[in-house]
């Protein structure tokens, strides 16, 4: 066997072991980004519904409390000052 078949030979094998271990590594790299990217994904997910309770729960307050308002503003009775100071003393969510 002459050098020059032994090159062949080697780059024959070269490209038959070689090409599919490393389409092998290059998938399970590929593989473990995506796993990766939807587990950020799922985190992050979490995070804005909780998030979004959180405001949904600080609007709740505050719709609540612009109603107090608005009785104390369209309240034409004589009780109104004795209303404002019941709701100065009560305590706040």
């Amino acid at each position: 066997m002459n050098p020059q078949d032994s090159i062949t030979l080697l780059a024959f094998f070269g490209i038959v072991v070689g090409l599919p271990v490393l389409c092998w590594a290059a998938t399970d790299i590929f593989k473990r980004w995506l796993r990766h990217r939807e587990a950020m994904a799922q985190v992050l997910s979490e995070q804005t519904a909780e998030r979004a309770a959180q405001y949904a729960a600080k609007v709740e307050r505050l719709e609540n409390r612009m109603g107090v308002i608005e009785r104390i503003v369209t309240d034409r009775s004589t009780h109104l000052s004795d209303e404002i100071e019941r709701l100065r003393n009560a305590p706040v969510n």
